[in-house]
């Protein structure tokens, strides 16, 4: 049984902070390396090593965004058939994919129970979780930062690309990142009135404010010019398993 609290002896190397950990792991996956002792120091970090973590926007961010991809990447090379299930939702997603201080996190619970701020993956993001763990408890971020969608790569062929993420760069990698899955996914109509946007728009609506809300994110980013209320179009979500999509 995957156990729900830090251990509380030491194990991680003094040099090697969780972030330093998690990006490494995402790293050593980018290469092809080998990832168990990334992982072993993950499982074994404490409540103490975690602290900045549990405390610090910037350095969850990162933490978590490094953990969720390379989880990813782990679970497609692994385990390939329960992205291909039929099941994909509960299988893939719900599989344990990465063990950090002692808990087994799947994908689900590190997306939407932590990053998301323990808001539910259904109801287009307006809903809280029903069943919250310690563990989402303890880590989850007070708010959810709607540009981790643009950063948060699950195998699909319409994922954004996996990128590394650094605390003290985490904002200005975060909006890098955004601009660019917009730039490449976002197609805008002045004459008919449309914008065409990726589905997770929709899928967490709620996440960006709405629709007016959709529509500012798009003008901040220049997906759309100042002053324009297109109609949204939501675009279809191309499922294809699409492993090791790294930036270049």
């Amino acid at each position: 049984m995957p156990r729900t609290e830090a251990r509380s002896q030491p194990s991680a190397p003094p040099d090697e902070s969780p972030t330093a950990l998690a990006r490494g792991l995402l790293v050593a996956c980018k290469r092809g390396d080998a990832t168990d002792r990334y992982r072993s120091a993950l499982a074994a970090l404490t409540e103490d090593e975690l602290g900045r973590v549990r405390t610090d926007r910037q350095t969850a961010l990162a933490f978590w965004l490094n953990c969720y991809n390379a989880g990813t990447q782990l679970l497609l090379a692994e385990r390939p058939d329960r992205y291909e299930s039929p099941f994909r939702f509960v299988r893939f997603f719900h599989a344990p994919a990465l063990t950090v201080g002692g808990s087994s996190l799947p994908l689900d619970r590190i997306e939407n129970g932590i990053l998301r701020g323990g808001r539910s993956k259904y109801g287009l993001g307006y809903l809280p979780k029903l069943y919250v763990t310690s563990v989402e408890r303890r880590y989850r971020l007070d708010e959810c930062d709607p540009r981790i969608h643009f950063a948060l790569n699950c195998g699909a062929e319409s994922c954004p690309a996996i990128r590394e993420y650094e605390p003290d760069r985490v904002d200005e990698q975060l909006d890098r990142a955004t601009r660019h899955y917009l730039d490449s996914e976002v197609t805008y109509d002045p004459d008919s009135g449309v914008v065409s946007v990726p589905r997770v728009f929709l899928w967490f609506r709620g996440d960006f404010g709405g629709r007016s809300g959709i529509r500012s994110f798009l003008r901040s980013y220049g997906a759309l010019p100042d002053g324009a209320r297109p109609k949204i179009r939501y675009q279809s979500w191309d499922w294809s398993k699409a492993a090791g999509a790294y930036a270049e």
